[in-house]
């Protein structure tokens, strides 16, 4: 049997990290150390309470029905957590929508608003699950750079009318996977003043948005007046809440935009398990007490890294939050013969900026996902490598 992928695995090629792994494995076959920090994977476990609680809910009987569209303690939840942490009233029967996980939000939702064509504005370097939502909707994406310049924001006033006027969609991660720039009220405004402008629909990617290590949290998309006239904002407990492989996430927002991912949903899925979705609600009205532990740990990473490569003679991109670190390295080499030549000579495994986007070539993501005293190890396996 001869087996045919269609055209549209063309534009699918495979990730990276599956050849990183491959590829550490030999080296820890040689007796090397290894030390990953390339997959944003939390590596602190769940609170105890949101343990318990699923461990509890998991053993009725009656929790293995079909949830379709959701409990509507989830969407009320989520409602509370907004109003709390970030001052926005959310109707929560009809601004709020499931998703399974925040990839699956991302990958599908272009679907709903793009025809073949239709143009999404989107960022160089950028997570990789934009790009995958845009070639199944066969749009075109439109890539604005992200550049020490313009402190890693996407410049709006760059993009050509002629884009802007046939844009149907803005895609923004802030703060960013892989770049971890922070947002403010200001570039915000100048965001939702933009959409308007040109009628196009503005999803904000807050994965990280509990991710803040000096100062004031950053500020939700939704937060800014006007905002909900154009747009959604879309998070997980993947990442705030350790909940990664429970595959829970939210998109808020628009209404009526709302309402259509409502639809094209009902078509996909049929609901998360129940025990993860109340699992969800204890995490999202215990979250001060919850995210607060994680901000500590991380930001002492945050702090350990940053100071650690700068040490070394590396440019690290200027953040706050996030769960990475962007970093430029001193070496006049491909991007991904970096990451292997790493592995190779001090077993730290990094991704290649260009796994994000040509305009990351020169650079690595680190992910935050070791003890410092780890960190500080890797920092010190990459001062002496001999390139």
């Amino acid at each position: 049997m001869k087996v045919q992928p269609s055209q549209k695995m063309s534009l699918f090629s495979p990730a990276i990290f599956g050849d990183l792994k491959n590829y550490a494995n030999i080296q820890k076959a040689k007796g090397t150390e290894l030390i990953d920090l390339s997959l944003g994977s939390p590596d602190i476990p769940p609170a105890p309470m949101l343990r318990q609680t699923l461990s509890e809910l998991a053993s009725l009987e009656e929790s293995y029905g079909y949830t379709l569209t959701g409990v509507q303690a989830f969407n009320e939840a989520v409602s509370r957590y907004y109003e709390r942490v970030n001052g926005v009233d959310l109707d929560p029967k009809t601004e709020v929508v499931q998703t399974m996980g925040s990839q699956e939000g991302l990958v599908h939702l272009p679907i709903a608003f793009c025809d073949p064509g239709d143009i999404v504005l989107t960022t160089n370097p950028a997570y990789v699950a934009y790009d995958a939502g845009i070639s199944l909707a066969g749009a075109t994406p439109y890539y604005m750079p992200l550049t020490k310049e313009n402190n890693y924001l996407p410049d709006l006033n760059a993009v050509p009318e002629e884009v802007a006027q046939k844009a149907k969609l803005l895609i923004l991660n802030l703060p960013g996977n892989p770049v971890p720039a922070m947002p403010s009220i200001e570039y915000f405004t100048k965001v939702v003043s933009f959409a308007k402008k040109y009628n196009i629909i503005v999803l904000h990617d807050a994965a990280y948005s509990e991710f803040y290590f000096t100062g004031d949290a950053p500020i939700s998309f939704l937060a800014t007046p006007g905002a909900k006239d154009v747009g959604l904002e879309i998070n997980s407990l993947s990442k705030s809440f350790s909940l990664a492989g429970t595959r829970i996430a939210y998109i808020v927002g628009n209404a009526e935009i709302v309402n259509i991912i409502k639809q094209l949903k009902s078509n996909l899925d049929f609901g998360i398990f129940e025990p993860i979705q109340l699992t969800a609600v204890k995490a999202l009205d215990h979250a001060e007490e919850i995210t607060a532990n994680l901000r500590s740990t991380f930001a002492s990473r945050h702090k350990t890294l940053m100071e650690g490569l700068s040490s070394i003679g590396w440019e690290v991109a200027p953040s706050n939050g996030g769960m990475f670190v962007w970093a430029k390295y001193p070496y006049d080499m491909d991007c991904k013969d970096f990451t292997f030549t790493a592995i190779e000579q001090a077993g730290v495994i990094m991704v290649p900026g260009t796994a994000f986007g040509t305009a990351g070539q020169g650079y690595v993501r680190l992910a935050l996902v070791q003890e410092s005293t780890t960190l500080a190890r890797a920092v010190e396996k990459l001062s002496k490598l001999t390139i």
